[in-house]
């Protein structure tokens, strides 16, 4: 679901007790969610969906930021999932595995130097 609104956006920055602030002031978000009843990869397919999300983003100059919502809470007693459900008056049968920002990045940060990678994080198989 493809959200441009101003005001709705504001609502959905709101959904995780930290870490959706991103949407708010955002051009752009889009909440990723597949019918669990549809598909049992579901939660692959729209990881999947999120990270095509970004790429086309990026290829257009836009910054983008995946906001986790499966298995995370709104508050102590309402997950992510069900108050984005709603917000956006979704259906039972719809889950919610992610949102992603778009907006124009404020700053353009340098790739971490090749001498600074941490290679021992790295298994090599042979």
């Amino acid at each position: 679901m493809f959200v441009t609104d101003k005001a709705l956006l504001e609502k959905l920055s709101e959904a995780k007790k930290s870490g959706s602030g991103f949407l708010k002031g955002a051009s752009l978000g889009v909440v990723v969610c597949a019918d669990e009843n549809e598909s049992d990869v579901w939660i692959e397919d729209c990881s999947i969906a999120s990270i095509i999300l970004q790429l086309a983003g990026q290829s257009h100059g836009l910054g983008t930021c995946w906001i986790q919502i499966r298995n995370r809470m709104y508050s102590d007693d309402m997950s992510s999932e069900d108050y984005i459900r709603g917000v956006l008056d979704l259906s039972k049968n719809l889950r919610v595995e992610s949102m992603i920002s778009f907006g124009y990045p404020d700053e353009e940060k340098s790739p971490v130097p090749k001498e600074q990678l941490d290679y021992q994080k790295i298994t090599q198989m042979n």
